[in-house]
């Protein structure tokens, strides 16, 4: 039975990596492997296992999900609405000259996805990044760059708030890191951005025409734009000093949203805002579902404990270094969950580069986070090959944001 479920979890895996190939959604092939990892369990328990101790580790496992789930869910509602309603691109298209320095828009479309990403998610920061370079007349080089920088400054940007990255809400509910100790992370992930922008902009020298359009924002909107703020500044502060779950917050301020929103709409409009949860990407949410009940199960066989032998043989520095590495190749929210499971005993410090480095690391190759293939996707001049040129590059800054993270914490 444990080289069956290892099985389940290699396959899985293999889907996830060639999804292009394959042509099969992740969700899909995760979600289908890790319900049948349990149903395995349930017909083969085998010694020393009980049918009321799968039972109660699988209650165990779902508790864990849930949890994830609906603080995703009440987060992705809010930007859902906003990116329907063309808010947060409106926003930043306001901000944009008329005309800039291919320099100067580097480092501003870098800053841009940088603080979205930590307010908003991974995918709403990149769509909106790359729109504004998928319309400029600059070359397939150039514009590899602008795409490289953002997809970097995407996940630089998420680690250091609960709500801007998966691994990093996976790693604090876990009671690794604090709300408070995750602001650390701002200096050196904003110090790796800045250093691969410097990098990537030493031959730019152009000045760029920005042909921006502008539509007005509805005070509505901007009302819910503002609950959003809200809640994510009351999630931090309650959880910081009532120890209220994030989830209760975020949950709390979506209904606020959706009172707000009828009000605000009834009766001049027939939207009801409760349409745009049907709206979230629930195929990544079932992707998140099938990753953990895929590694609950190899928790429960004890397969995960291998893990630790990487700690056991090099330092903890530079083996979260390396698994940050690893997080390029291998989908970082399974890597997160195999670490996190394998119960590894580590200084409370050193879960802080952990955090930065599964975070960020998954950025050296364009199949190692949900930012480069959505960025793939959207600029046919970004492939993994052409990524390839930037690799170097991409590895020095997150170099120069992980050792600082170390440095930072001792």
């Amino acid at each position: 039975m444990h080289s069956l479920i290892i099985v389940f979890a290699v396959l899985a895996l293999l889907f996830v990596i060639f999804e292009e190939v394959v042509h099969i959604n992740k969700a899909k092939s995760t979600l289908f492997f890790g319900c049948l990892t349990w149903l395995v369990l349930y017909m083969f328990p085998g010694s020393p296992y009980s049918h009321e101790n799968v039972t109660e580790s699988l209650n165990e496992n779902l508790l864990e999900i849930a949890t994830l789930w609906l603080f995703l869910m009440s987060a992705m509602t809010f930007v859902a609405y906003l990116n329907s309603r063309g808010f947060i691109s409106g926003l930043v298209q306001r901000t944009l000259p008329a005309q800039m320095s291919e320099r100067k828009l580097l480092i501003y479309l870098g800053i841009i996805a940088f603080l979205f990403s930590s307010l908003a998610d991974n995918v709403t920061a990149t769509l909106v990044s790359v729109a504004v370079i998928a319309q400029l007349k600059i070359a397939a080089k150039k514009r590899l760059k602008y795409a490289a920088l953002i997809i970097f400054a995407v996940n630089s940007g998420g680690v250091s708030l609960i709500t801007g990255d998966v691994t990093t809400l996976m790693i604090f509910l876990a009671g690794k890191v604090s709300i408070v100790s995750l602001l650390q992370l701002i200096a050196p992930a904003l110090a790796g951005v800045v250093c691969l922008a410097f990098l990537l902009s030493i031959s730019m020298k152009d000045t760029i025409e920005l042909n921006v359009e502008t539509k007005p924002l509805l005070l509505v909107d901007k009302v819910i734009a503002i609950i959003f703020m809200l809640t994510i500044f009351s999630t931090l502060a309650f959880n910081v000093i009532f120890d209220v779950p994030p989830v209760l917050t975020f949950m709390f301020g979506l209904s606020i949203m959706l009172l707000c929103g009828h009000f605000m709409h009834w009766p001049k409009t027939n939207t009801n805002v409760l349409n745009y949860i049907r709206e979230i990407e629930f195929d990544t949410l079932l992707f998140f579902l099938g990753i953990l009940l895929i590694v609950g199960g190899l928790k429960k066989l004890e397969v995960l404990d291998n893990i630790h032998l990487i700690y056991e043989h090099l330092p903890v520095s530079v083996a979260n270094f390396i698994l940050g590495i690893s997080s390029s190749l291998i989908d970082n929210v399974p890597l997160t969950a195999a670490v996190l499971k394998a119960n590894i005993e580590m200084p409370n410090s050193q879960w802080l580069p952990l955090t930065y480095a599964v975070g960020v690391g998954g950025s050296l190759l364009i199949i190692g986070s949900a930012a480069g293939i959505i960025a793939m996707s959207k600029i046919k001049e970004l492939t993994f090959i052409s990524y390839l040129r930037v690799f170097a590059s991409l590895l020095l800054s997150y170099s120069v944001g992980y050792w600082l993270t170390v440095y930072m914490v001792h």
